[in-house]
């Protein structure tokens, strides 16, 4: 899992958003590494050239099934966590990973905490843009304090004892 540190600049994660994300449309000329709010992404996907790499931030009320149809384009889908007591992004990163084998990447994003990075990672994360308060280093760390997880995960897709059995 990689980290995004929102303290520092970040000259190695290519990814910028575009005005308009509340307010009015603006026009969206195609660029690339593009992260483009779902109407921004609606306006121009008919339109949009394959060569350039393009991303969507999907709300954590939206059914992520909506977004299916469109995964063969995206190479990056950012689920935002508005809390970091509201968990129904998880499930829409399980679902992307899972149920639509979507290989792009998969972005944690809004009031992230250390402390959610290893859920983040058995649920199909790829990358977290931490809160602005959050060490990277400790984040890290995180995902080394357990061997092993007894429930299957995205990565695993059996529980601790039928991995055992299966070595026996």
């Amino acid at each position: 899992m990689k980290f995004v540190d929102p303290r520092h600049d970040c000259p190695r994660d290519p990814w910028h958003t575009v005005g308009g994300e509340d307010g009015p449309m603006v026009t969206i000329t195609p660029d690339a590494y593009l992260l483009l709010t779902l109407p921004q992404w609606h306006s121009v996907r008919a339109t949009w050239p394959a060569a350039k790499p393009v991303g969507v931030i999907v709300p954590n009320d939206v059914d992520i099934e909506t977004v299916a149809p469109d995964l063969p384009q995206l190479a990056l889908v950012a689920l935002h966590f508005p809390k970091w007591t509201d968990g129904r992004a998880y499930s829409q990163a399980r679902l992307l990973k899972r149920r639509w084998r979507y290989a792009g990447e998969v972005r944690a994003t809004g009031d992230v905490l250390v402390d959610m990075v290893p859920l983040l990672a058995r649920t199909g994360f790829d990358v977290a843009v931490l809160r602005h308060d959050q060490s990277p280093e400790a984040a890290a760390n995180t995902l080394t304090h357990f061997a092993a997880h007894y429930q299957a995960d995205v990565a695993e897709h059996r529980p601790l004892f039928a991995r055992q059995g299966a070595a026996a």
